[in-house]
């Protein structure tokens, strides 16, 4: 069975903007769809989208930015 992903990208410092948008976008709905509840789960469904191609710092701002204002 052929992977659905989409190539690994690099480290911050040779990261594609627009892939990093596009996680950003999937994250977010995911969020928005799951209708989350806490922190926590915002955490693990960007965990999922983002499968370790970004660094901590990416990470972490995708989670701010993805989560909900009652939640930050």
């Amino acid at each position: 069975m052929r992977e659905n992903r989409l190539p690994r990208i690099p480290d911050s410092a040779g990261c594609s903007t627009s892939r990093l948008q596009q996680l950003k976008l999937i994250a977010a709905s995911r969020v928005s769809a799951a209708r989350t509840t806490s922190r926590q789960q915002v955490t693990d469904i960007v965990r999922v989208t983002v499968d370790d191609e970004v660094d901590t710092r990416t990470f972490r701002a995708i989670v701010d930015d993805v989560a909900p204002d009652k939640l930050r």
